[in-house]
């Protein structure tokens, strides 16, 4: 009997929106909804076949509260027979939710699932759920057990990034020069239309009136280094700036998940199958390292080397990650983010690992490449790493 599989049948993103931008007259379910709605439409399954979606979502609180990945499929035209759930892995949420959606798959569970995330980080700031809870009263997260064992420890995305740069030995220049590129490969992949295949375009207002969202907001095409090396330091001596961190920004993606019987069954087309699924966790003080460690897991796991994977998609929410990410395992550069990262495209926190999968499979596709790892650092110490095939 063959092994179960769980293939990957759509995956689409909505282009970034900057914070107060483009996309900040949307709500969040009603912007989850439209993703849920293209993956249902474009893989032509009858949308009462879908068993399952798992939303990824880090804020949750006001808009993206009471549940976000139910209040999405409510607000979108799936039936109301379609249950819903919303995890939070930090930044790997919608990764997490693709594993989770995979491991359904591969269990024999359920035949049809979403994976999906969204994120408003214009209409639900990051960090604005813990800071409301604080203002009122009501404490925040770290306990007094984990004061006893991380005494004095101020568990810091924007610490980690710069324990790393140091640990690994960047220099600013270099971050800056990292950062750069994301922006001339955002532009270049832009211009050659290579992410239509994966956007969904949303009806926005402009000053100009009515129109569609159809290109990443965050992009800067006339980036020089001087541009980048003059924004300030957010700490003094340090190396991170906001331009070489990934943008804020608001986004909402998808990816549809089926057993091979689904895919018989429906008469669907898959675009690559799961190869291997991983997820580790470690220092959550400098936090911000474990894609490096889950990846050498992963690899192993998967019987693979690094030079077998043609294309690699690794979270840029600061540029220290990639760079050492990419020097530990001794990847080829030339495969790393193709069509830019999280600096130039931007970080929708919970919707980042469903939006990289999207930009993976497609690249893949475009490209004629067979193998692509996608890799995420998240708060906590956390990371996911997942391998997909091409077919």
């Amino acid at each position: 009997m063959a092994a179960p599989t769980a293939y990957i049948v759509e995956a689409v993103r909505t282009a970034g929106g900057r914070r107060g931008g483009r996309l900040a007259g949307w709500h969040p379910a009603d912007m989850a909804g439209e993703v849920l709605n293209a993956v249902a439409d474009r893989s032509g399954i009858d949308p009462a076949a879908i068993e399952d979606v798992i939303m990824g979502c880090v804020s949750q609180g006001g808009e993206q509260g009471f549940q976000v990945g139910r209040n999405a499929v409510l607000a979108s035209r799936l039936p109301e027979s379609v249950p819903a759930v919303t995890i939070d892995r930090q930044c790997g949420s919608s990764q997490q939710a693709i594993q989770f959606a995979a491991q359904a798959v591969l269990s024999g569970t359920q035949d049809v699932v979403i994976a999906a995330g969204v994120e408003s980080m214009t209409r639900v700031p990051m960090g604005s759920t813990g800071a409301l809870f604080a203002q009122a009263g009501l404490g925040g997260p770290k306990s007094p057990r984990q004061e006893a064992r991380y005494p004095g420890v101020q568990f810091s995305q924007f610490m980690g990034a710069e324990m790393m740069a140091r640990k690994h030995g960047f220099t600013r220049e270099l971050l800056d020069a990292y950062a750069l590129e994301s922006h001339r490969r955002a532009a270049a992949a832009t211009e050659r239309g290579d992410f239509d295949a994966e956007i969904v375009p949303l009806e926005v207002e402009t000053p100009e009136g009515a129109a569609l969202h159809t290109r990443d907001e965050g992009i800067r095409y006339d980036a020089t280094a001087e541009s980048i090396g003059s924004v300030k330091l957010l700490a003094e001596g340090g190396m991170i700036s906001a331009a070489n961190a990934s943008q804020i920004c608001d986004g909402a993606s998808a990816v549809l998940i089926v057993s091979e019987a689904a895919l018989k069954a429906h008469g669907l087309t898959p675009l690559a199958r799961i190869h291997n699924l991983t997820v580790t966790g470690g220092d959550p003080v400098i936090m911000l390292e474990e894609p490096l460690f889950a990846t050498d897991r992963a690899l192993k796991r998967a019987g693979m080397s690094i030079d077998e994977i043609d294309l690699y998609e690794v979270n840029e929410a600061f540029a220290p990650v990639p760079l050492a990410w990419l020097k530990h395992v001794g990847g080829d550069p030339a495969k790393l983010n193709v069509n830019g990262g999280a600096i130039a495209l931007g970080h929708p926190l919970g919707a980042s690992g469903t939006k990289l999968m999207a930009t993976l499979v497609h690249a893949l596709h475009k490209r004629g490449l067979r193998y692509g790892l996608q890799t995420m650092c998240e708060g906590g110490g956390l990371a996911n790493v997942t391998i997909v095939e091409r077919l």
